[in-house]
């Protein structure tokens, strides 16, 4: 969709509306995303003039590709040149803190929020501060905040607080967390695979092959992970474990070429995100074929060298494919891009833009 967007650009250029502020707004928002964010400041950087919607899109921009400080320092400047913060500005705001653990300043815009701007906290605006308070591992807090706030949680916020208990292996709140979730979608897949994750995670082998079970029964099927590959106007889908594609032997080559190099480096496979109790082995070769690793190793081999890979991957990206595509990143001399269903990842020079923390 990058192509596209980028010929609409050039259509409007064409037509003499660059200088339209609307349209600028909507092409900051295009931009950031389909994970162009240089496109978008160049975009934002360009505009005579900026209104509330010219400085949040940018902002939500920023707050989504894990580029926190940037985001609060162009609130400050926002601030600065009188424009006055909406709702969907704090949205972004607190999103961005929740994405790199800034639990103070989350909590001290929620507040100014409400103080000095009389806006009053939305359902969106509590599931940020949740997600922010869970993801930083202050699940009592998160349980009181819910027990104070003028909503009931609705099913994202259960399932980001259960996530996190994921994350922080705590077996007692995810009981909790999870039967808030069943009573408002009992036949939900992803509600027993994360407590079952949960579990495993834990060490708590038989009660997460319970939760399993009991998935099993209600007859309903886990979502597939695949991963959708974009350069230029073509796309290609890999799902985990595809063994199909055409290319599959160069594809597996590469990988194989990449992780010898890789544990050179020092890396070894972080088994424990494979949560079925199976030998070591398996795990390392399950965790080898995910998807987004394939759809690198496609990118690599299909793209121009030097060019950026963008990846679109349906569910989280595991710890351990974080980990070799920041050494990927660096291997290949290549950025890639991957929009997981939590945010973006910019992978560059062995680094991503989340520090490690998502």
């Amino acid at each position: 969709m990058l192509e596209l967007g980028k010929q609409v650009h050039g259509l409007v250029i064409q037509l003499g509306y660059e200088s339209c502020m609307f349209i600028s707004n909507a092409l900051v928002d295009m931009y950031a995303k389909c994970s162009d964010m240089s496109a978008a400041r160049d975009v934002f950087s360009r505009m005579s003039r900026r209104d509330v919607v010219s400085w949040t899109s940018i902002i939500v921009g920023a707050a989504q590709h894990g580029q926190a400080e940037e985001a609060l320092s162009l609130y400050d400047n926002m601030i600065l040149n009188g424009v006055k913060p909406n709702e969907v500005t704090f949205v972004g705001l607190i999103y961005a803190c929740s994405h790199v653990g800034l639990v103070n300043r989350g909590r001290e815009l929620f507040k100014s929020m409400v103080e000095d701007y009389g806006i009053h906290p939305s359902l969106q605006h509590y599931t940020c501060l949740l997600d922010l308070l869970g993801r930083s591992g202050h699940l009592e807090e998160a349980e009181s905040v819910i027990k104070l706030m003028p909503f009931k949680p609705d099913e994202p916020t259960w399932a980001a607080l259960l996530s996190a208990c994921k994350q922080y292996r705590n077996a007692k709140m995810a009981i909790k967390f999870a039967d808030h979730l069943f009573s408002l979608k009992p036949e939900e897949p992803s509600t027993y695979i994360l407590l079952s994750n949960t579990y495993a995670s834990s060490g708590l082998w038989e009660h997460a092959s319970k939760a399993r079970h009991l998935l099993e029964s209600l007859e309903v099927r886990k979502e597939p992970g695949y991963s959708y590959i974009y350069f230029g106007k073509e796309s290609q889908m890999f799902y985990a474990g595809e063994t199909s594609h055409p290319m599959k032997d160069k594809i597996f080559g590469l990988l194989n070429e990449l992780d010898v190099e890789m544990r050179r480096r020092g890396y070894v496979p972080d088994t424990s995100y494979i949560l079925h109790n199976t030998d070591h082995q398996e795990k390392e070769r399950q965790l080898f074929w995910h998807s987004e690793r394939l759809a690198v190793a496609y990118g690599i081999l299909k793209s121009v060298p030097g060019t950026v890979i963008r990846i679109v991957k349906n569910l989280r990206v595991c710890g351990d494919c974080h980990t070799v595509l920041k050494l990927i990143s660096d291997i290949v001399q290549r950025e890639i891009v991957v929009r997981d269903a939590k945010r973006y990842h910019h992978f560059k020079g062995g680094k991503c833009s989340c520090n490690d923390f998502w």
